[in-house]
Protein backbone atom coordinates (compact mmCIF):
# COMPACT_ATOMS: atom_id res chain seq x y z
CA UNK A 1 0.00 0.00 0.00
CA UNK A 2 1.25 3.46 -0.92
CA UNK A 3 1.16 6.09 1.81
CA UNK A 4 1.81 9.82 1.82
CA UNK A 5 2.65 11.86 4.90
CA UNK A 6 4.30 15.10 5.98
CA UNK A 7 7.79 14.85 7.38
CA UNK A 8 11.02 16.71 8.17
CA UNK A 9 14.41 15.09 7.60
CA UNK A 10 16.96 15.82 10.36
CA UNK A 11 19.93 15.13 8.09
CA UNK A 12 18.80 17.52 5.35
CA UNK A 13 19.41 20.93 6.84
CA UNK A 14 19.37 24.10 4.77
CA UNK A 15 22.44 26.37 4.77
CA UNK A 16 20.76 28.70 7.25
CA UNK A 17 20.11 25.80 9.64
CA UNK A 18 16.39 25.63 8.90
CA UNK A 19 14.40 22.65 7.60
CA UNK A 20 12.00 22.15 4.73
CA UNK A 21 8.79 20.24 5.29
CA UNK A 22 8.56 17.39 2.79
CA UNK A 23 5.97 14.89 1.63
CA UNK A 24 7.20 11.34 1.97
CA UNK A 25 6.03 8.65 -0.45
CA UNK A 26 6.28 5.11 0.93
CA UNK A 27 5.82 2.47 -1.73
CA UNK A 28 7.12 -1.11 -2.11
CA UNK A 29 9.37 -0.85 0.96
CA UNK A 30 11.00 2.27 -0.46
CA UNK A 31 10.61 5.97 0.38
CA UNK A 32 11.06 9.09 -1.71
CA UNK A 33 10.36 12.76 -0.94
CA UNK A 34 8.75 15.78 -2.58
CA UNK A 35 9.78 19.18 -1.24
CA UNK A 36 7.24 21.79 -0.23
CA UNK A 37 7.96 25.54 -0.09
CA UNK A 38 7.39 25.60 3.68
CA UNK A 39 10.31 26.00 6.07
CA UNK A 40 10.55 25.69 9.87
CA UNK A 41 13.32 27.05 12.05
CA UNK A 42 14.16 23.82 13.92
CA UNK A 43 13.14 20.18 14.35
CA UNK A 44 11.34 21.11 17.58
CA UNK A 45 8.71 22.94 15.51
CA UNK A 46 7.48 19.73 13.88
CA UNK A 47 5.82 16.89 15.77
CA UNK A 48 3.55 14.00 14.73
CA UNK A 49 3.19 15.27 11.17
CA UNK A 50 2.29 18.82 12.17
CA UNK A 51 3.95 22.19 12.66
CA UNK A 52 3.87 23.23 16.33
CA UNK A 53 5.02 26.04 18.65
CA UNK A 54 4.95 28.70 15.94
CA UNK A 55 2.62 31.72 15.69
CA UNK A 56 1.77 30.72 12.12
CA UNK A 57 1.39 27.00 12.87
CA UNK A 58 -2.33 26.91 12.07
CA UNK A 59 -1.84 28.59 8.70
CA UNK A 60 1.11 26.38 7.76
CA UNK A 61 -0.72 23.20 8.74
CA UNK A 62 -3.73 24.21 6.66
CA UNK A 63 -1.58 24.82 3.60
CA UNK A 64 0.44 21.66 4.09
CA UNK A 65 -2.75 19.63 4.43
CA UNK A 66 -4.04 21.08 1.14
CA UNK A 67 -0.79 20.15 -0.56
CA UNK A 68 -0.88 16.64 0.86
CA UNK A 69 -4.49 16.24 -0.29
CA UNK A 70 -3.49 17.48 -3.74
CA UNK A 71 -0.99 14.67 -4.18
CA UNK A 72 -3.30 12.11 -2.56
CA UNK A 73 -6.01 12.99 -5.09
CA UNK A 74 -3.54 12.41 -7.92
CA UNK A 75 -2.41 9.14 -6.41
CA UNK A 76 -5.99 7.93 -6.18
CA UNK A 77 -6.46 8.41 -9.95
CA UNK A 78 -3.38 6.38 -10.98
CA UNK A 79 -4.43 2.90 -12.16
CA UNK A 80 -2.32 -0.14 -11.21
CA UNK A 81 -0.02 1.74 -8.84
CA UNK A 82 1.99 -1.41 -8.19
CA UNK A 83 3.35 -1.28 -11.71
CA UNK A 84 5.56 1.64 -10.71
CA UNK A 85 8.62 1.86 -8.53
CA UNK A 86 8.68 4.38 -5.71
CA UNK A 87 10.95 6.67 -7.76
CA UNK A 88 8.64 6.49 -10.76
CA UNK A 89 5.63 7.24 -8.59
CA UNK A 90 7.41 10.21 -7.02
CA UNK A 91 8.25 11.57 -10.48
CA UNK A 92 4.63 11.21 -11.60
CA UNK A 93 3.36 13.11 -8.58
CA UNK A 94 6.06 15.78 -8.72
CA UNK A 95 5.38 16.44 -12.42
CA UNK A 96 1.81 17.52 -11.72
CA UNK A 97 1.38 21.24 -11.20
CA UNK A 98 0.24 22.14 -7.73
CA UNK A 99 -1.60 25.41 -8.05
CA UNK A 100 -2.40 25.69 -4.35
CA UNK A 101 0.20 28.39 -3.80
CA UNK A 102 0.38 29.96 -7.24
CA UNK A 103 0.56 33.74 -7.28
CA UNK A 104 -1.37 36.10 -9.50
CA UNK A 105 1.75 36.97 -11.49
CA UNK A 106 2.61 33.30 -12.08
CA UNK A 107 -0.82 32.79 -13.61
CA UNK A 108 -0.44 36.01 -15.60
CA UNK A 109 2.96 34.92 -16.97
CA UNK A 110 1.45 31.65 -18.20
CA UNK A 111 -1.31 33.55 -19.99
CA UNK A 112 1.14 36.11 -21.40
CA UNK A 113 3.33 33.34 -22.80
CA UNK A 114 0.32 32.04 -24.74
CA UNK A 115 -0.25 35.51 -26.18
CA UNK A 116 3.36 35.62 -27.36
CA UNK A 117 3.06 32.17 -28.91
CA UNK A 118 0.10 33.52 -30.88
CA UNK A 119 2.25 36.53 -31.89
CA UNK A 120 -0.13 38.89 -30.09
CA UNK A 121 2.71 41.12 -28.91
CA UNK A 122 0.60 44.28 -28.54
CA UNK A 123 -1.93 42.44 -26.39
CA UNK A 124 0.86 40.92 -24.31
CA UNK A 125 2.27 44.37 -23.54
CA UNK A 126 -1.14 45.71 -22.54
CA UNK A 127 -1.88 42.74 -20.25
CA UNK A 128 1.56 43.10 -18.70
CA UNK A 129 1.06 46.80 -17.97
CA UNK A 130 -2.29 46.07 -16.31
CA UNK A 131 -0.87 43.17 -14.30
CA UNK A 132 2.12 45.16 -13.14
CA UNK A 133 -0.24 47.91 -12.00
CA UNK A 134 -2.34 45.38 -10.07
CA UNK A 135 0.72 43.92 -8.35
CA UNK A 136 2.05 47.40 -7.58
CA UNK A 137 -1.14 48.36 -5.74
CA UNK A 138 -2.17 45.02 -4.20
CA UNK A 139 1.04 43.01 -4.05
CA UNK A 140 1.71 39.71 -5.80
CA UNK A 141 -1.13 37.91 -4.03
CA UNK A 142 -1.73 34.21 -4.17
CA UNK A 143 -4.60 33.61 -6.56
CA UNK A 144 -6.67 31.94 -3.89
CA UNK A 145 -6.31 34.96 -1.61
CA UNK A 146 -7.65 37.55 -4.07
CA UNK A 147 -10.97 38.86 -2.75
CA UNK A 148 -13.60 41.36 -3.93
CA UNK A 149 -12.02 43.82 -1.49
CA UNK A 150 -8.72 43.65 -3.39
CA UNK A 151 -10.46 44.38 -6.69
CA UNK A 152 -12.39 47.28 -5.18
CA UNK A 153 -9.21 48.70 -3.65
CA UNK A 154 -7.39 48.37 -6.97
CA UNK A 155 -10.23 50.20 -8.73
CA UNK A 156 -10.13 52.98 -6.13
CA UNK A 157 -6.34 53.25 -6.43
CA UNK A 158 -6.60 53.69 -10.20
CA UNK A 159 -9.23 56.39 -9.72
CA UNK A 160 -6.96 58.29 -7.32
CA UNK A 161 -4.18 58.33 -9.93
CA UNK A 162 -6.54 60.30 -12.23
CA UNK A 163 -6.69 57.60 -14.86
CA UNK A 164 -9.62 57.88 -17.25
CA UNK A 165 -12.69 55.68 -16.84
CA UNK A 166 -11.77 54.00 -20.12
CA UNK A 167 -8.31 53.07 -18.84
CA UNK A 168 -9.72 51.83 -15.53
CA UNK A 169 -12.25 49.66 -17.34
CA UNK A 170 -9.55 48.22 -19.60
CA UNK A 171 -7.25 47.40 -16.65
CA UNK A 172 -10.05 45.74 -14.68
CA UNK A 173 -11.19 43.79 -17.73
CA UNK A 174 -7.67 42.47 -18.39
CA UNK A 175 -7.20 41.42 -14.76
CA UNK A 176 -10.56 39.65 -14.92
CA UNK A 177 -9.51 37.82 -18.09
CA UNK A 178 -6.40 36.46 -16.36
CA UNK A 179 -8.35 35.38 -13.27
CA UNK A 180 -10.94 33.66 -15.46
CA UNK A 181 -8.09 31.96 -17.34
CA UNK A 182 -6.73 30.68 -14.02
CA UNK A 183 -10.17 29.37 -13.08
CA UNK A 184 -10.53 27.53 -16.39
CA UNK A 185 -7.08 26.00 -15.91
CA UNK A 186 -8.17 24.80 -12.45
CA UNK A 187 -5.44 26.89 -10.83
CA UNK A 188 -7.94 28.31 -8.39
CA UNK A 189 -11.56 28.11 -7.26
CA UNK A 190 -13.50 30.77 -5.41
CA UNK A 191 -16.49 30.61 -3.15
CA UNK A 192 -16.95 34.32 -3.91
CA UNK A 193 -15.52 35.46 -7.22
CA UNK A 194 -13.19 38.50 -6.85
CA UNK A 195 -15.26 40.46 -9.39
CA UNK A 196 -18.64 39.65 -7.85
CA UNK A 197 -19.23 43.18 -6.53
CA UNK A 198 -17.17 45.12 -9.07
CA UNK A 199 -19.13 47.57 -11.21
CA UNK A 200 -17.14 48.37 -14.32
CA UNK A 201 -16.90 52.10 -15.07
CA UNK A 202 -18.42 53.33 -18.30
CA UNK A 203 -15.77 53.74 -20.97
CA UNK A 204 -15.61 57.02 -22.82
CA UNK A 205 -16.90 56.62 -26.36
CA UNK A 206 -14.03 57.31 -28.73
CA UNK A 207 -15.09 59.59 -31.58
CA UNK A 208 -12.58 58.21 -34.06
CA UNK A 209 -14.66 57.59 -37.16
CA UNK A 210 -14.34 59.85 -40.20
CA UNK A 211 -17.00 60.96 -42.64
CA UNK A 212 -16.88 59.68 -46.23
CA UNK A 213 -15.64 63.12 -47.29
CA UNK A 214 -12.79 62.95 -44.77
CA UNK A 215 -11.83 59.48 -46.01
CA UNK A 216 -11.82 60.88 -49.56
CA UNK A 217 -9.63 63.77 -48.39
CA UNK A 218 -7.03 61.30 -47.13
CA UNK A 219 -7.32 59.27 -50.33
CA UNK A 220 -6.91 62.23 -52.67
CA UNK A 221 -4.47 64.54 -50.87
CA UNK A 222 -1.17 65.25 -52.64
CA UNK A 223 1.73 64.07 -50.48
CA UNK A 224 5.38 64.90 -50.87
CA UNK A 225 6.82 62.59 -48.25
CA UNK A 226 7.42 58.90 -48.94
CA UNK A 227 6.47 57.83 -45.43
CA UNK A 228 3.17 59.71 -45.57
CA UNK A 229 2.33 57.97 -48.84
CA UNK A 230 2.98 54.60 -47.21
CA UNK A 231 0.83 55.50 -44.21
CA UNK A 232 -2.00 56.69 -46.50
CA UNK A 233 -1.85 53.50 -48.56
CA UNK A 234 -1.92 51.26 -45.47
CA UNK A 235 -4.82 53.27 -44.06
CA UNK A 236 -6.83 53.08 -47.28
CA UNK A 237 -6.10 49.38 -47.78
CA UNK A 238 -7.41 48.76 -44.29
CA UNK A 239 -10.61 50.58 -45.18
CA UNK A 240 -10.96 48.89 -48.58
CA UNK A 241 -10.47 45.43 -47.04
CA UNK A 242 -13.24 45.69 -44.50
CA UNK A 243 -11.32 47.33 -41.66
CA UNK A 244 -8.73 44.55 -41.55
CA UNK A 245 -6.12 44.74 -38.77
CA UNK A 246 -2.51 45.43 -39.72
CA UNK A 247 -1.19 42.08 -38.50
CA UNK A 248 -3.71 40.27 -40.69
CA UNK A 249 -3.09 42.54 -43.67
CA UNK A 250 0.62 41.66 -43.61
CA UNK A 251 0.04 37.92 -43.21
CA UNK A 252 -2.18 37.33 -46.26
CA UNK A 253 -0.81 35.84 -49.49
CA UNK A 254 -2.51 38.01 -52.13
CA UNK A 255 -1.02 36.05 -55.04
CA UNK A 256 -3.37 33.10 -54.60
CA UNK A 257 -6.61 34.63 -55.90
CA UNK A 258 -8.77 37.72 -56.08
CA UNK A 259 -10.29 36.77 -52.73
CA UNK A 260 -9.20 38.08 -49.34
CA UNK A 261 -9.56 35.20 -46.91
CA UNK A 262 -8.23 35.11 -43.37
CA UNK A 263 -8.88 34.25 -39.75
CA UNK A 264 -8.50 37.25 -37.50
CA UNK A 265 -5.33 36.82 -35.42
CA UNK A 266 -6.74 38.64 -32.41
CA UNK A 267 -9.60 36.20 -31.87
CA UNK A 268 -8.58 32.98 -33.61
CA UNK A 269 -8.04 31.19 -30.29
CA UNK A 270 -11.19 32.56 -28.67
CA UNK A 271 -13.91 31.87 -31.21
CA UNK A 272 -15.49 28.50 -31.88
CA UNK A 273 -16.90 27.18 -35.13
CA UNK A 274 -16.51 29.02 -38.42
CA UNK A 275 -13.96 31.80 -37.97
CA UNK A 276 -12.91 32.61 -41.53
CA UNK A 277 -13.70 35.93 -43.18
CA UNK A 278 -13.81 35.82 -46.95
CA UNK A 279 -14.70 38.44 -49.57
CA UNK A 280 -13.74 39.48 -53.10
CA UNK A 281 -10.98 42.07 -53.38
CA UNK A 282 -12.43 45.23 -54.89
CA UNK A 283 -10.55 47.19 -57.62
CA UNK A 284 -9.63 50.02 -55.23
CA UNK A 285 -7.83 47.57 -52.97
CA UNK A 286 -6.30 45.58 -55.83
CA UNK A 287 -4.62 48.71 -57.20
CA UNK A 288 -2.79 49.24 -53.91
CA UNK A 289 -2.02 45.54 -53.50
CA UNK A 290 -0.36 45.49 -56.94
CA UNK A 291 1.79 48.42 -55.82
CA UNK A 292 3.25 46.61 -52.81
CA UNK A 293 2.92 42.87 -53.46
CA UNK A 294 6.17 40.90 -53.15
CA UNK A 295 7.30 37.70 -54.85
CA UNK A 296 5.82 35.57 -52.08
CA UNK A 297 2.46 37.26 -52.41
CA UNK A 298 2.65 39.24 -49.18
CA UNK A 299 2.70 43.02 -48.94
CA UNK A 300 5.98 44.84 -48.34
CA UNK A 301 5.79 48.60 -47.92
CA UNK A 302 9.32 49.46 -49.06
CA UNK A 303 11.73 49.89 -46.17
CA UNK A 304 8.85 49.31 -43.76
CA UNK A 305 9.15 45.57 -44.28
CA UNK A 306 8.05 44.19 -40.90
CA UNK A 307 4.96 44.51 -38.77
CA UNK A 308 6.92 46.51 -36.19
CA UNK A 309 8.19 49.02 -38.74
CA UNK A 310 4.76 49.40 -40.36
CA UNK A 311 3.05 49.83 -37.02
CA UNK A 312 5.66 52.37 -35.93
CA UNK A 313 5.43 54.57 -39.01
CA UNK A 314 1.61 54.50 -38.98
CA UNK A 315 1.51 55.40 -35.29
CA UNK A 316 3.98 58.24 -35.71
CA UNK A 317 2.71 59.75 -38.95
CA UNK A 318 -1.07 59.20 -39.06
CA UNK A 319 -1.76 62.51 -37.28
CA UNK A 320 0.48 64.38 -39.74
CA UNK A 321 -1.32 62.71 -42.64
CA UNK A 322 -4.67 63.87 -41.26
CA UNK A 323 -3.36 67.40 -40.79
CA UNK A 324 -2.07 67.57 -44.37
CA UNK A 325 -5.45 66.28 -45.57
CA UNK A 326 -7.14 69.13 -43.72
CA UNK A 327 -8.82 66.99 -41.06
CA UNK A 328 -8.99 68.69 -37.67
CA UNK A 329 -10.34 65.82 -35.56
CA UNK A 330 -8.19 63.10 -33.98
CA UNK A 331 -7.27 60.32 -36.42
CA UNK A 332 -5.54 57.02 -35.61
CA UNK A 333 -5.05 53.81 -37.57
CA UNK A 334 -8.17 52.35 -35.93
CA UNK A 335 -10.19 55.14 -37.56
CA UNK A 336 -10.14 53.20 -40.84
CA UNK A 337 -11.85 50.19 -39.25
CA UNK A 338 -14.28 52.28 -37.22
CA UNK A 339 -15.19 54.43 -40.23
CA UNK A 340 -15.82 51.38 -42.42
CA UNK A 341 -18.33 50.03 -39.90
CA UNK A 342 -19.97 53.41 -39.32
CA UNK A 343 -20.40 54.06 -43.04
CA UNK A 344 -21.88 50.60 -43.54
CA UNK A 345 -24.31 51.12 -40.68
CA UNK A 346 -25.41 54.47 -42.08
CA UNK A 347 -26.04 52.79 -45.45
CA UNK A 348 -28.41 50.32 -43.80
CA UNK A 349 -26.13 47.27 -43.93
CA UNK A 350 -27.03 44.78 -41.20
CA UNK A 351 -24.78 44.54 -38.18
CA UNK A 352 -24.37 40.79 -38.73
CA UNK A 353 -22.90 41.37 -42.20
CA UNK A 354 -20.65 44.15 -40.92
CA UNK A 355 -19.42 41.87 -38.12
CA UNK A 356 -18.53 39.25 -40.71
CA UNK A 357 -16.74 41.78 -42.94
CA UNK A 358 -14.44 42.97 -40.16
CA UNK A 359 -13.82 39.49 -38.73
CA UNK A 360 -15.61 40.32 -35.51
CA UNK A 361 -16.95 37.54 -33.27
CA UNK A 362 -20.61 37.14 -34.16
CA UNK A 363 -22.92 36.30 -31.28
CA UNK A 364 -23.98 32.77 -32.15
CA UNK A 365 -26.58 32.66 -29.41
CA UNK A 366 -28.78 35.12 -31.27
CA UNK A 367 -31.84 33.17 -32.54
CA UNK A 368 -31.51 34.62 -36.04
CA UNK A 369 -28.43 32.47 -36.65
CA UNK A 370 -30.64 29.40 -36.60
CA UNK A 371 -32.04 30.62 -39.92
CA UNK A 372 -29.40 32.61 -41.80
CA UNK A 373 -25.73 32.28 -42.67
CA UNK A 374 -23.46 35.19 -43.55
CA UNK A 375 -21.37 34.34 -46.60
CA UNK A 376 -18.93 35.92 -49.03
CA UNK A 377 -21.65 37.15 -51.37
CA UNK A 378 -23.19 39.23 -48.58
CA UNK A 379 -19.80 40.69 -47.69
CA UNK A 380 -19.06 41.50 -51.35
CA UNK A 381 -22.32 43.41 -51.73
CA UNK A 382 -21.75 45.29 -48.46
CA UNK A 383 -18.14 46.27 -49.20
CA UNK A 384 -19.00 47.41 -52.72
CA UNK A 385 -21.83 49.54 -51.37
CA UNK A 386 -19.53 51.17 -48.79
CA UNK A 387 -16.76 51.87 -51.30
CA UNK A 388 -19.24 53.33 -53.77
CA UNK A 389 -20.00 55.88 -51.05
CA UNK A 390 -16.56 57.39 -51.69
CA UNK A 391 -17.17 58.06 -55.37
Amino acid sequence: MTTLKLTVLPDRTLKNGKHKVRISISHKSDTRYIQTPYVIDSMSEFRNGQVVTRPDATILNSRLRKKLNFYQDILDTIPNVDRYSCTELKNILASRKDYCEISYMQAAEEYLSELLEDERTKSEKLYRVASNSFVKHEGNLQLANITPEHIQHFKSSLTKTNRSSTTIKIYLTLIKVIINYAKKKKMVTYEIDPFTFCRMPNANIRELDLTPNEIKAIRDVELGKYNLNVVRDIFMLTYYLGGINLVDLLSINFKKSNVCEYVRTKTKNKKEGEMKTSFTIQPEAQELINKYISKNGKLVFGKYNTFGKCYSVVSRKIAELAEVAGIEKRVIYYSARKSFVQHGFELGISLEVLEYCIGQSMKKNRPIFNYVKIMRKHADIAIRKILDGLK
